[in-house]
Parts: structure tokens; sequence; C-alpha cells
């Protein structure tokens, strides 16, 4: 019923459709937001915002006619001044329930909510998945994101949007990108034209171009807007789509275009996933590309970038991967990719979709990366989170190179070492968790040594965050080998939220997260567990929040 809706949303309502006369309420716009009740009791309808007679937006909602269970909001500053008709495919009731204020109900509890994450970038409402558009300009790091603005499920994809100064504290902006007739916003990539080879630039500003794909029923095709604010408004070109190529895949996936400079070849690269792979464009103007290449093995969310190997500029690789995290290590002209090395992974777990940001200072040169923490948050009228950023590097490992990854060293500003202890027994470690508890918020850094058990690990609240398996080298479920193949010893920095934990494994040669839940009835808090280990180093710190 929901897809059916959709159609109807693609097919008919941009068009101007009009059915259920009755359905719609209007308003003379005069504050920031409208309020909007949400029931799970009731189906999605379609609701349109039109003003003058024109369709501004349409999307679907679940709009309660009586009781809410949460509510969300609407930012409608671009139309305050003029008089708004709202019309609703479902139950006219829950229209009267709507209203106009200058901040969004329930404003004061914020950031304060039971389940709401404290480290971890959350939108105020709705449902999040993918990071879009990571980039860096003029003293700002931009989170684009997959964002449904109406609901804590997904659906209605919008660009949402927030800022940093620092990558820890985040300001959440306006929605940049929303559904259009060619259909709703799926993800992409944001890159700065500092050329002007797009021509949208004005004066000595740089125009900031986001790439996303546009999803309908049928189809999926790949566009282009651009913002001369710094990203905080946003024109989509009238040349779209870019890039239409379902008849030549024969399949509608084709999607998440990431788009970047390659300076040896003066010419801009997008990476596009299409059906069974990773495919390559290339274009002088940033609006015409011709397709040049493809590599099978990924789905989704494509990226590519160059790496020095142990920080040595004259000996570098380029790395390719996919949604899930899997990545493949060797060349790249410009137009092919050629690959020497892998697959392999670095992380695992909730984490999906990552991307790394784009336009980073050449005097800071690090390659920041941001993924999606697939992890629910219970009762809570938003969904979904935004892992903690961290920096990827090719180092020479026993194997050859591997993508390690580690939080940013901003991230250390929010953690306080509170007490640290070396060479304790299991038995000891755990006395020092028992007073620590069940932790709302906690950061962890450990060393335990497998002298008597063949596994061993850590546990919070009955459930293991920490599981090695020592005689059939597996770590929570996927193989791990040290880099000191005799070693049993394990080391892990783990961060501890609300809802969610995130483990480095050796200096982050591997890494997972994990949905925080436990067992009823389990032993409650940390532990320590394997016959007889010991904790060589235990760190505990404690955290603060970035709201």
């Amino acid at each position: 019923m929901e897809r059916s809706l959709l159609v109807t949303l693609l097919a008919l309502l941009w068009a101007g459709s009009m059915a259920g006369q009755d359905n719609r309420v209007t308003l003379d716009i005069q504050r920031q937001y409208l309020n909007l009740p949400v029931s799970h009791s009731v189906d999605r309808a379609v609701m349109r915002f039109q003003v003058d007679g024109q369709t501004e937006r349409s999307f679907l909602i679940r709009l309660a006619p009586e009781e809410a269970d949460y509510w969300v909001f609407a930012d409608v500053s671009a139309f305050v001044g003029k008089t708004l008709t709202i019309l609703y495919d479902g139950d006219p009731a829950g229209l009267e329930r709507i209203y106009q204020e200058s901040k969004i109900r329930d404003e004061e509890k914020l950031y304060r909510e039971k389940n709401r994450p404290q480290f971890h970038f959350t939108a105020r409402r709705g449902w999040i998945n993918d990071p879009n558009g990571l980039i860096f300009y003029d003293g700002e790091y931009h989170l684009f994101f997959q964002h449904n603005p109406y609901e804590r499920e997904w659906e209605n994809m919008h660009w949402g949007h927030a800022v940093s100064t620092d990558l820890v504290h985040w300001t959440e902006l306006p929605e940049a990108l929303y559904p259009d007739e060619l259909g709703t916003m799926f993800s992409g990539s944001a890159v700065i034209d500092y050329g002007n080879d797009a021509g949208f630039n004005e004066e000595s500003s740089p125009a900031m171009l986001a790439f996303y794909t546009a999803d309908s029923p049928d189809r999926q095709v790949q566009c282009m807007a651009y913002s001369l604010d710094c990203g905080r408004t946003w024109t989509k070109y009238d040349g779209n789509p870019l890039i239409d190529s379902k008849e030549v895949w024969n399949s509608k996936d084709t999607r998440d275009p990431k788009v970047f400079r390659y300076e040896p070849g003066g010419h801009w690269v997008m990476v596009l996933n299409e059906r069974d792979g990773h495919s390559i464009y290339t274009s002088a103007n940033l609006k015409e590309w011709t397709y040049q290449s493809h590599i099978t093995g990924f789905w989704e969310c494509p990226e590519l970038f160059e790496l020095p190997v142990d920080g040595d500029p004259a000996n570098t690789m380029w790395v390719m991967y996919g949604a899930s995290g899997t990545y493949m290590l060797g060349q790249f002209d410009g137009k092919v990719f050629t690959p020497s090395h892998g697959k392999y992974y670095y992380t695992s777990g909730t984490v999906y979709a990552a991307q790394t940001f784009t336009n980073i200072p050449a005097e800071d040169g690090r390659r920041i990366q941001i993924g999606w923490g697939r992890v629910d948050q219970p009762g809570m009228p938003f969904n979904g989170m935004m892992l903690l950023p961290t920096e990827l590097t090719l180092r020479t490992t026993k194997d050859g190179p591997r993508l390690f990854s580690v939080p940013v060293r901003e991230v250390e500003r929010l953690f306080t070492l509170q007490e640290e202890h070396r060479g304790f027994t299991q038995r000891e470690a755990n006395e020092i968790l028992s007073v620590v508890g069940d932790p709302e918020c906690l950061r962890i850094k450990t060393t335990i040594k497998l002298s008597h058990a063949t596994n061993a690990g850590l546990s919070l609240n009955g459930r293991n965050i920490i599981d090695y398996d020592l005689n059939s080298n597996m770590l929570n479920g996927m193989f791990y080998s040290p880099q000191d193949m005799t070693s049993t010893e394990l080391t892990a920095d783990i961060f501890i939220d609300r809802t969610s934990v995130e483990v480095f494994i050796d200096g982050g040669v591997y890494s997972y997260s994990l949905e925080r839940t436990g067992r009823p009835g389990d032993i409650s808090g940390l532990h320590f567990w394997g016959n007889n280990i010991q904790v060589q180093h235990l760190a505990l710190y404690s955290v603060d929040n970035i709201w």
C-alpha cells in the first residue's frame, strides 16, 4: 500500500492533482515551524504544501487524527508572509491539530531524551541513514544525510543538513534537498567548484555542488544542485538528470554518485554504483558525463580515494569500497581502477554506507570518514545515528597494506581520564568495574591477556562487546589474526553511548559497532570473563555530551 502511495505522489501530485478537495487547511504563515502530530496506528497518506496553487512540497505522513505518538515539524520559514494551503489524502481530522510556532514542540526536552545518544549525532526528529555530501568549506564540516523528517521510519528521503567546526559538536540546519518531480533524494556527494567549471559561481564565491540520486518507482537518475551561501540554500540544475543509465544496465539500481577532482588529468570523476559494482564516469564541466569503466563486486555508496602507505607520499595506493565496508586496494589512472589487493574488511557491525570528506585542507591531509550507525533509538521521535568520525590510514601489516581506522583527534576533548590501572587479575578488574555499574556513557581502554583461556572478553549487561576466540582466531564473529601471530594479548578502545558501543582493536586495524542491548537476568554492568585472564591495562574515562 505504501509503495502505491509513493507512485501516486510522484506520478500525479507534482502535476497538480487535487483529489480530496475537503481535506485541506489554509494558513497565513507567520512563524518558522509547523508542528505535526504522528500516529503509527494510522496508514501513511500524501500531504502537500501549496503556495499560489503550486505544489511546493509533497510527502507521506501518518497524521494523527487524535492522540499522537510523537510530534514532528516542518520548517516553513521560506513561506513566511505567504498563504500556505495544506492538502492531505488521509483522515482530515489531523489537519486541525497542525499549528504554527516559533519553536518545535517539546523543544525544551530536545537532546535530553532518555535514549538520545550523548556523543553521536542524531537528528532532532525523524529517521536518518546514509551520510551524504561530506565536505569541509570555509571553516565548517558539512554533514548531509538521508532523512525522513516526518517519521522515525524510512520513507520520504530528503537531504538533512548539519554543520560543525570541530567534527564533534553539530548544529542541525533546515533540510537541504526536498523530493521533486524526478523522485526522492537518495545518497550522493558534494564538491567545491573553485574553477567555475559548471558555471554557477558568482564573483569570488565558488559554488558548492551536490550530486545525488533521484529515486522514483521505476528508475534512478543522477542529478546536481548548487549553493552559493555555504550550503544553506540550494538550486537544482535545470538540466537534470545528468545521467539516466537504466537502459544501459537493465537495472533500476544506479545510484549514490561520489564526485571528486582528479588533478593529474584536470577533470572530474564520478564513481557510481550500477547493478553489480561501481562505474566510473568523467567530466570537464560537471554537467556532461562520459562512461569510462566498471568494476564488479560492490553494492551501494561507492568511495574511491588515494592514501599514502605508512605516510609516505612517494608510495600511494587507491582505496575503493562500497556500503558494506569491504575494500580493494589498487591504482587509478583517472578513468580505470585496477585492483591489486583485496577484498578486505576493516570494520563491521552496525556501520553502513560510510563516506569520507572532500575538500579537507592540504595542510590537514587527513582522510576523515563518518558512517551510518544502524541503531534503533527505542521510544524516541528520532531513529538512526552517525558513528564517530574516524581517520583512515594505510599501513603495512604482516599481510600487506591494510586500512586502519581510529577516532579523529578532535574526539579526545570529550573524554577525561578518571582512573587507570595496570597488571590486575580478572577478579581485581571486575571489582573496579562493579563500582562503575551499568554506565550511561563511558570510554574504556583495556588490554587483556589470555594466559589460561582459549576465549575471553568483556560483557555489558550480559552481551559480549568483546568476544575473542584465540584458538579459531574469531573476534565477535569475524576472523581476526593479530599482527604478532603468537600474541595472547588484545587491546581495545571502547566507546559506550546510551544506545551503542564502538570498539577499536589493536590501534585501529579492525573496528566494529554494536547496538547496546542486554539479556534480562544476566549479570548487570561490565564484566571481564574467561578462564583466569589477566587485565594488563584498564583506563576509565568520563564523557562530556555534544549537546
